[in-house]
């Protein structure tokens, strides 16, 4: 379990495809914290350390993972926002994010808010994946790269989100431009609702 509270991003340095698979090889600061079995979240997914090499380790995206999420469309250089699980001693500063990314979504403007910025993204208008509670709520908590944010001007199959000077320079959403394809988790707690109300 996650908070959507970004550490960094970590710099891809290898990818190798392993039949379905892909291992990803990436660097950053706390490499050396990480074990081997431990769950890193990556863009929002949560992902298994299989390897670790002095300051380099791997993770493995599986086939499904890579369908739904923006992790195949990754280089070598890129930039991806890692997040270690959460400690349940602490304050949970964002939202509970699984790190189960449920689709991505593409971004269609940004716009400069006279210091912070707007995003909007849209994701496939899907009645049936709606009354799952795959859909965002004004004021209510999505994930997007693994980054917790708060939905503003929800849309049927659109949303907004505004993003402070800090997180867009310390997250990978310095990269995100109209057309980037970024990974998009729901609130677990709209899933359980949109659940209880089949019954």
């Amino acid at each position: 379990m996650f908070s959507g509270i970004i550490e960094e991003f970590a710099t891809i340095v290898a990818i190798e495809k392993d039949r379905e698979n892909i291992d990803f090889s990436l660097k950053c600061s706390f490499t050396d914290e990480l074990k081997i079995d431990q769950s890193v979240a990556h863009n929002g997914v949560c992902l298994t350390v299989v390897k670790i090499d002095g300051d380099i380790y791997t993770v493995t995206a599986m086939k499904e993972t890579l369908e739904r999420s923006n992790l195949g469309l990754l280089k070598v250089g890129d930039k991806v926002n890692v997040e270690r699980s959460m400690l349940m001693n602490g304050r949970l500063d964002g939202h509970i994010v699984q790190g189960h990314v449920d689709e991505t979504a593409v971004c269609t403007a940004m716009e400069d808010a006279d210091g912070s910025t707007y995003f909007t993204f849209e994701y496939p208008e899907n009645d049936e994946m709606a009354r799952k509670g795959y859909f965002t709520v004004d004021k209510g908590s999505v994930t997007v790269n693994g980054v917790s944010l708060t939905v503003c001007n929800p849309g049927a199959n659109t949303f907004q989100v505004a993003i402070i000077p800090y997180t867009l320079e310390h997250t990978n959403f310095c990269d995100i431009k109209p057309g980037s394809v970024v990974n998009i988790e729901f609130d677990i707690l709209g899933k359980y609702i949109a659940r209880l109300h089949q019954f």
